[in-house]
């Protein structure tokens, strides 16, 4: 297994860790976020150094050596790639309809008063609206210059 693993494994323990110790010594309105972080980054992060040292034992190298290989197989099978391709299409679409969507809800609920706020709600949406189209098409132009 590669080192970068190990590495990225021990940031993410020391990032949780030095999330819990502000946590715990800091009262702020973010606590709650802190605490989270903190599991958020030592968990995962143990279990990538335990993996770490699983796959890297002698006895499971040619185990995880077979596993690397499948793992090849199935990022370069073509009808796996155009699957992958239509669902990343279709959750594209999706998404925007929520969000177009999503706009017009908060539109109604601020007109009608039931929530406050509901303008910085549906501006912050109308930008990430215009962000995911724009991004899109950035993206798609430069696969089409690469192919």
């Amino acid at each position: 297994m590669k080192k970068s693993n190990l590495i990225t494994g021990i940031l993410y323990v020391l990032f949780g860790v030095v999330c819990l110790i502000v946590a715990l010594l800091i009262e702020t309105k973010l606590e709650g976020i802190l605490w989270g972080f903190a599991g958020a980054g030592i968990f995962p992060g143990i279990m990538m150094i335990c993996k770490y040292f699983y796959w890297s034992s002698p006895k499971n190298k040619e185990q995880y050596e077979e596993r690397l290989e499948n793992d090849r197989i199935e990022q370069h099978d073509e009808l796996k790639t155009k699957i992958r391709d239509r669902a990343g299409r279709y959750a594209y679409g999706i998404g925007l309809v929520v969000i177009c969507f999503s706009i017009l809800v908060f539109s109604i609920l601020g007109a009608l008063e039931v929530i406050d706020n509901a303008r910085m709600i549906i501006l912050y949406l109308s930008g990430y609206l215009m962000f995911q189209i724009i991004t899109g098409i950035i993206i798609f132009n430069k696969l089409m210059k690469k192919y």
